[in-house]
């Protein structure tokens, strides 16, 4: 598991900013060391130990680019088309046992080797074979076209892959061209994840005239399983706050980070944050984002804790700002930030100076640039205000208002989960 100092993420501001709180997470948080083997086929998605360097190059020998006519450079017709006698004939798969002739052409496909000698090939539907069997190449075409020279893609001992690299499909596809079956990668992270409060109950039980289903637990599941996590759905905790202190405990010793929503205000049945104090260590981030500034974290027992917004807008926003980066840090992968898309505003806001706030909307396309439209209602209560929508405008700390037609930056919901 992994074990961090109690003051690791101390911090003496009223109010953190988004910056200042990715800073101290990326700067702060050791990975876990734990790696394991898997088979490619199930390496998508894992974070890669050690770097892959290629063993042998890509490709491996000089082919064809096209299906066509393989000749020497040097006898290019320049100034008028050129009858040149076919000596042979390559296959890709096959190999390319004689080399070739001054004067000669041999018909060669996409993926053949070249034979030796030739160095440029000429497309089928550049050339005609004349009465005589002889192919007729035109003037004109440079010495090297349409060729793949060997290590065109990737050198023989380049480092290819880099450890801390999530995997892609197209990175799985590079490790197959080198022909390689299994690699090593980081052990997916254990996540704790509870709900708290009276007031929710979980899909399927008897919900009281004034409890809510749970939403947020199976919302922060399904995030976290997006990033590759191990995930314990550990149900819901009660305002207890000694039940509270004693299940975060337990799930201390055998998890790499505790998740919780709500209960981490500062209301008298808000008990998240006493249970964590009497535990562990915490330190209470009011974070300077909407929605979603009351975030807690700390560390029980060496693992780091989290404490979301009960409100599942405001869950799901300071999740993806640091939930989201605290796991990638302690998987040990290279942290991009998403980068905003330019798009034109559609609506008006006003905001505080000070504070980064994540604005609901809805793309559609406008005269020349792609307009966002403002969810039609307030409140980081409303879960249709995710689902009908397709991402975020973020506005910066320095901005406190928005008028119709101003350029605003879009982030996708695809770019945050």
């Amino acid at each position: 598991m992994a074990q961090l100092s109690d003051d690791c993420f101390a911090f003496g501001g009223p109010m953190m900013s988004v910056d200042e709180a990715v800073s101290i997470i990326g700067s702060r948080i050791d990975a876990v060391t734990d790696t394991e083997w898997v088979d490619l086929a199930e390496a998508d998605g894992r974070i890669l130990a050690t770097d892959i360097k290629a063993p042998l190059a890509l490709p491996p020998f000089t082919n064809s680019a096209v299906d066509g006519y393989a000749v020497r450079g040097a006898d290019l017709p320049r100034e008028t088309e050129q009858a040149f006698p076919i000596s042979g004939r390559i296959q890709a798969g096959a190999s390319a046992s004689a080399a070739i002739a001054a004067g000669e052409a041999v018909r060669i496909f996409t993926g053949a080797p070249m034979p030796a000698g030739a160095d440029t090939v000429f497309m089928q539907e550049d050339v005609r074979v004349d009465a005589a069997g002889k192919v007729v190449l035109p003037p004109g075409l440079k010495a090297g076209a349409n060729v793949r020279p060997a290590g065109e893609d990737t050198p023989a001992g380049h480092s290819a892959l880099l450890a801390g690299r999530q995997l892609r499909p197209q990175d799985i596809a590079l490790i197959a061209a080198f022909g390689l079956t299994r690699i090593e990668v980081k052990r997916r992270l254990r996540i704790a994840v509870f709900s708290t409060g009276n007031e929710v109950v979980s899909p399927g039980a008897p919900r009281g005239a004034a409890q809510l289903f749970d939403s947020n637990r199976f919302m922060m599941t399904a995030m976290l399983k997006r990033l590759g996590c191990e995930v314990s759905d550990l149900g819901i905790l009660r305002d207890d706050r000694t039940s509270l202190a004693s299940a975060l405990k337990e799930a201390a010793g055998s998890h790499d980070l505790i998740l919780t929503s709500g209960g981490v205000s500062t209301g008298e049945e808000d008990h998240v944050k006493a249970a964590v104090e009497s535990v562990g260590t915490l330190v209470l981030w009011r974070m300077a984002i909407k929605p979603g500034r009351p975030v807690a974290m700390g560390i029980i027992g060496g693992t780091p804790f989290i404490g979301l917004p009960g409100n599942p807008v405001a869950s799901f926003v300071t999740f993806t700002y640091v939930v989201r980066p605290t796991v990638l840090a302690l998987a040990g992968t290279m942290q991009k930030r998403p980068v905003p898309l330019p798009v034109r505003a559609a609506f008006s806001y006003k905001k505080k100076i000070g504070r980064r706030e994540y604005v609901r909307v809805s793309l559609r396309k406008g005269e020349g640039a792609l307009e966002a439209v403002k969810f039609p209602r307030e409140g980081a209560g409303l879960l249709s205000s995710l689902v009908d929508t397709d991402g975020l405008v973020e506005l910066g700390e320095e901005v406190t208002t928005v008028e119709p037609g101003q350029m605003v930056g879009f982030l996708d919901y695809s770019s945050l989960v």
